[in-house]
């Protein structure tokens, strides 16, 4: 994992500066309104994630660009590419899964596979202000981004 891949995107850098838990609270939240809105034909158990305090969905979904496409191509062709979405009426959990996916839908397959979501999480001071079942709930989260 290279180094530019850990640094900080918006919603993350937001929370990093964070001073207190109200503060911490409030940011979250306002990044859970960046989450963009999961359709609700995705929000069924075939996406739902275990182990979860608070309901979750999550969904890989693949769209073809307006950019032009050479065919013949295998695997990641350009003006292909796959963006998660993610849904709970958790108003925190909306917001770590916005800060999440910001990282995620920046990544390319193998480098989401590689990526240390914990330590992005830690950076942004996630963990510190979660609590442990909360905090379990996350990392369900982190291997559902890492295995779709």
């Amino acid at each position: 994992m290279t180094l530019a891949n850990m640094q900080l995107l918006p919603l993350a850098q937001q929370l990093s500066q964070a001073k207190s838990w109200d503060e911490f609270t409030r940011t979250i939240m306002l990044a859970g309104k960046k989450l963009p809105a999961m359709p609700e034909h995705l929000r069924r158990d075939a996406n739902s994630v275990e182990g979860c305090e608070s309901p979750v969905w999550l969904a890989l979904l693949h769209f073809e660009s307006s950019e032009s496409c050479e065919s013949g191509e295998s695997g990641e062709r350009a003006g292909f590419y796959d963006e998660f979405v993610a849904y709970s009426p958790s108003k925190v959990i909306r917001g770590v899964l916005a800060v999440l996916l910001e990282k995620a839908n920046s990544l390319e397959q193998q480098e989401r596979a590689n990526f240390d979501f914990g330590a992005y999480l830690n950076e942004c001071q996630l963990q510190r202000y979660m609590s442990e079942s909360r905090g379990n709930g996350i990392k369900s989260v982190v291997h559902q981004l890492k295995e779709l």
